[in-house]
């Protein structure tokens, strides 16, 4: 008799305990996904921003260039007539077409 009552008990334990670990390990488990999850995303984010931070220096360094090109008083003459077509005096501009 005993002993059937101790098997009863271990069953009762069993289907009490049993769902109550599945439940926590399934809340385990879906937190730790989550956080792969945003971590993986966070990795993808950073191998975009470095691209980007590769491009953004990229564009600095002809800015700097460009910058110095600007500080030369001949340049700027040259690019202001290419560009906004000023002429020198007595000077006529022809834009021909461009192929």
């Amino acid at each position: 008799m005993a002993t059937k009552r101790k098997v009863k008990k271990a069953k009762v334990r069993i289907f009490v305990f049993l769902p109550i670990c599945l439940v926590l390990l399934g809340a385990i488990f879906v937190m730790v996904g989550n956080y792969w999850v945003e971590i993986l995303a966070k990795y993808q984010e950073k191998a975009t921003l470095e691209e980007q931070i590769i491009a953004l220096k990229e564009k600095e360094e002809e800015l700097k260039v460009e910058v110095d090109r600007l500080e030369d008083p001949d340049y700027v003459a040259r690019f202001a007539r290419e560009k906004y077509m000023y002429s020198k005096d007595g000077e006529i501009i022809l834009r021909l077409p461009e192929e």
